[in-house]
């Protein structure tokens, strides 16, 4: 028999390699197969499987259950009627963990006018704050101090935090710690009954609005923030934390914009009814 020609036996390979990828793995079978007579023989079902029952969440080792905290935290701040009631019922309230992780001293709740127009939310007390029981007296207080000054808003603000204790290490507050204390700072603005709500830092206005932005995205744009039970609606504006501009002079134009923004509207004559 003579020899194939070299690119017949080429093609031959290629197609042998074809069908092996194609899942071939035999030319001929001791009796015939149709095929097609067997795709129309539908399969015997496949045993049905118990669906497995979804995992109960539970609090972390460590950690309160944060349904029981947040439904104390808001029977504590529905029972106080006055703002001095509602920072004796934050002091006595121990379903927070950074109470008792990383405040050294005491709680920490408000500075300022009982009858502002502008309520400042920050994220939460650092050393200074904690020693004092005062919020934003730091260093990035002062700053805060010296910008509301400059817009003519000394007078006008009531200052608090997201928590009311310093977290340790002077961290970020969690979401986990911000919704345990998110009762008392829907109180304060009930409270207080503000025109305008000024976040101040990511953290805060995370928390407050429920937006995952960052702060350079929300900064100088006008949200509705709503309370829990939709009693509340009050115009809110995100603006860059004074501890940001401190490490980051350039950013002050922006934040001092924000200020400029918020003053212009608080200023607004109301249109009459």
């Amino acid at each position: 028999m003579p020899n194939p020609d070299p690119t017949e036996r080429q093609c031959a390979e290629s197609l042998l390699a074809f069908w092996a990828d194609g899942g071939v793995d035999a030319m001929l079978l001791d009796e015939p197969v149709d095929r097609i007579a067997a795709g129309k023989v539908a399969p015997p079902p496949a045993p049905a499987r118990k669906a497995a029952a979804a995992p109960v969440a539970r609090p972390a080792a460590g950690q309160p259950d944060i349904a029981a905290a947040v439904a104390q935290a808001q029977a504590l701040a529905a029972a106080a009627d006055s703002l001095e009631a509602l920072k004796d019922a934050i002091a006595g309230f121990d379903g927070c963990p950074i109470k008792f992780e990383g405040a050294a001293r005491q709680s920490v709740f408000y500075r300022g006018r009982e009858d502002a127009p502008v309520m400042i939310v920050g994220e939460g007390p650092g050393a200074e704050e904690d020693a004092q029981g005062l919020p934003f007296v730091g260093r990035a207080g002062q700053l805060l101090d010296r910008m509301l000054a400059a817009a003519g808003l000394t007078d006008r603000v009531l200052i608090t935090n997201t928590v009311f204790w310093r977290p340790p290490g002077n961290r970020t507050p969690t979401p986990f710690e911000q919704a345990i204390c998110a009762p008392f700072v829907e109180r304060t603005a009930a409270l207080l009954k503000p025109k305008i709500l000024l976040l101040v830092g990511g953290a805060s206005a995370k928390a407050m609005l429920k937006k995952d932005e960052g702060i350079l995205s929300m900064r100088g744009r006008w949200f509705e923030w709503r309370s829990a039970d939709g009693s509340l609606e009050i115009p809110a504006l995100p603006t860059l934390h004074p501890a940001f501009l401190l490490r980051q002079p350039a950013a002050k134009k922006r934040a001092w914009a924000d200020l400029l923004t918020l003053t212009e509207r608080l200023d607004r004559p109301e249109r009459p009814s």
